[in-house]
């Protein structure tokens, strides 16, 4: 019998056995809510029939992406699910759920399954493109508010939603009978590296992305499929995390939105996706517990070092005393010095 390597996973020493399976869905929305929610219940019932104990939903999926346009009319449709008047002496908001976020609340609970739920964010006067991570006994554990909003042709976000406060979230969330880390973010967050990192530092074993993208108004030969899929199989690999992404189908007004929902294993190779078309979900069983004996074996968090990464804290690169001294270069410039020289020959002459 040839010897297991030191790096080799042997899941017969490894007691806790977390493994389950995931669950990525797509749809195409229409102006009807009614319908989209229906739809999108149906899905979740039907990936949670094939076994699946994590399921998500594509962003914002109870209406059309409406940021194709700017018009007043879809702040109307906002959900308003902190209560303004019970907030907690420490700071802690207290969730009320409407009946929308009731509706998946229930459906979590009878399936026994944990469903990412992105919604239209409504607070006081603030809106948000927000999510509520809802657990398989259909408790609300908690709401992301997205960090990063685009504006952009066909993606006109910054018009309906302000930038999240939450900072990102990592939820305890409950599966069969232990506990999964879920990180989840939302579509314009999954281009940025420094979201990936910051769930991954905060324990998420599995990171999620409810989307919204397809072609680009501005210019139709532009195709972002690809190029979108690996920035997150890139987080996926630099993390040794494995990624889901949900994404919607169908043509909406000036957007055609191209599906392609997926799921990575740790080291970003894509392990199931969906075509561009099709409403359908896809699953895949993932080993939590072998994950990590892996990103333990590569030392990739082992091997940081923070103390040398100040400048990502930056928005230009420049630390505010890197400025004070750019202002002084500016001042006493090579070109002044050489003027100066001049004028003291031409007064000696």
């Amino acid at each position: 019998m040839s010897q297991m390597s030191p790096t080799e996973y042997n899941i017969k020493e490894d007691k806790s056995h977390r493994i389950f399976k995931i669950a990525a869905t797509q749809m195409a929305c229409s102006t009807s809510i009614e319908a989209n929610i229906k739809k999108a219940v149906k899905l979740v019932r039907d990936a949670a029939k094939s076994g699946a104990k994590v399921i998500l939903l594509q962003e914002l999926f109870e209406n059309i992406y409406f940021c194709y346009e700017q018009h007043g009319k879809y702040f109307a449709t906002a959900h308003s699910v902190i209560d303004e008047d019970k907030n907690d002496a420490d700071g802690t908001v207290v969730i009320k759920p409407d009946a929308f976020i009731r509706t998946f609340q229930n459906l979590a609970k009878e399936l026994k399954v944990v469903l990412p739920i992105s919604f239209f964010e409504k607070c006081r006067k603030s809106y948000f493109n927000s999510l509520i991570m809802i657990d398989s006994d259909g408790s609300c554990l908690g709401i992301y508010r997205k960090t990063h909003i685009p504006d952009g042709f066909g993606y006109q976000e910054k018009y309906y939603f302000q930038p999240g406060d939450t900072g990102f979230r990592v939820w305890d969330c409950h599966v069969d009978n232990f506990i999964v880390k879920i990180g989840v973010a939302i579509c314009w967050d999954q281009w940025f590296p420094e979201t990936a990192r910051c769930l991954a530092l905060q324990g998420a074993e599995i990171l999620m992305f409810p989307t919204a993208i397809g072609s680009e108004p501005q210019d139709p030969k532009l195709d972002s499929r690809l190029h979108w899929q690996r920035v997150m199989q890139g987080h996926a690999a630099a993390n040794l995390l494995p990624v889901v992404a949900s994404n919607r189908v169908g043509k909406e007004a000036t957007n055609t939105f191209y599906g392609s929902c997926f799921i990575t294993d740790e080291t970003g190779a894509i392990v199931v996706e969906a075509n561009q078309t099709s409403e359908t979900f896809i699953t895949h069983s993932v080993n939590i517990d072998k994950v990590r004996f892996n990103r333990a074996c590569w030392g990739l968090f082992r091997d940081r070092r923070p103390s040398m990464y100040g400048v990502i804290t930056t928005t230009d690169g420049f630390y505010p005393k890197d400025v004070v001294k750019a202002k002084c270069n500016y001042v006493v410039s090579v070109s002044n010095k050489k003027t100066k020289k001049n004028k003291r020959k031409n007064k000696r002459k």
